[in-house]
């Protein structure tokens, strides 16, 4: 049988060392050899000799709410064998974290990471109980986080002469180091008349860098995760 199909692109080739690597723009492929975690439904194949357990809500409470304020159940993978990841064909990245790096990241854009890496859940600052941005999730220490983006993200460097201002569904992460606050727009008049939709927004201080993905989330997108 010969096709385009079978070409070494698409081919799923044997892992070479244990851990996280791109399938393709698409999918993250895993080499368990112990233990990994994942978001819950997100895995679309595996091989070998591997266990899933379901996690609830998160381990350790890790990822409660996203951003648009839904859950992120997650999963454990136990065992020796391989295992890819996706969502919803959303564009995936792989973040190398090393000591001392921290990032904020929403949970909605974790898609898998290492179990050596440190989590908690952190309350944004400044978001209050406005729209989204309420909870993101801190990821430290060292190990891989599988991150994924609907589109192409842009990534806006912050400087302390230039913050940024971001809508709340859009934001995917942004450097632990920066400041939040909720910044407002429009006057309350305007809201209340109507206005653009785009009242308020998380504004980021300090030096660092924050990614947003090119579209908005939706409550239906939302509801559906």
């Amino acid at each position: 049988m010969k096709s385009d199909l079978f070409s070494s692109e698409y081919m799923a080739q044997p892992a070479t060392a244990p851990g996280m690597t791109l399938q393709n723009t698409k999918s993250i492929k895993y080499a368990v050899n112990g233990e990994m975690y994942a978001r819950q439904g997100s895995m679309i194949a595996f091989r070998g000799s591997l266990q899933f357990e379901r996690k609830g809500q998160g381990i350790g409470g890790l990822l409660k709410r996203a951003v648009t304020g839904e859950g992120l159940p997650l999963m454990s993978v136990k065992g020796q064998g391989e295992a890819w990841f996706a969502q919803e064909a959303a564009n995936c990245f792989i973040v190398d974290m090393e000591q001392g790096d921290a990032l904020t990241i929403n949970g909605r854009n974790v898609l898998c990471f290492d179990p050596t890496l440190s989590y908690e859940i952190k309350t944004v600052k400044g978001a209050g109980m406005t729209g989204g941005g309420l909870f993101n999730s801190l990821f430290t220490g060292y190990g891989k986080l599988g991150v994924i983006c609907e589109g192409d993200p842009i990534v806006i460097p912050v400087t302390g002469q230039a913050p940024v201002y971001v809508d709340t569904d859009a934001v995917v992460g942004w450097s632990a180091r920066l400041s939040t606050s909720l910044h407002r727009s429009q006057s309350v008049g305007s809201m209340i008349r109507g206005g653009s939709g785009e009242a308020v927004q998380l504004m980021l201080q300090g030096e660092g860098f924050v990614i947003v993905r090119p579209s908005e989330a939706t409550p239906q997108k939302a509801a559906a995760h």
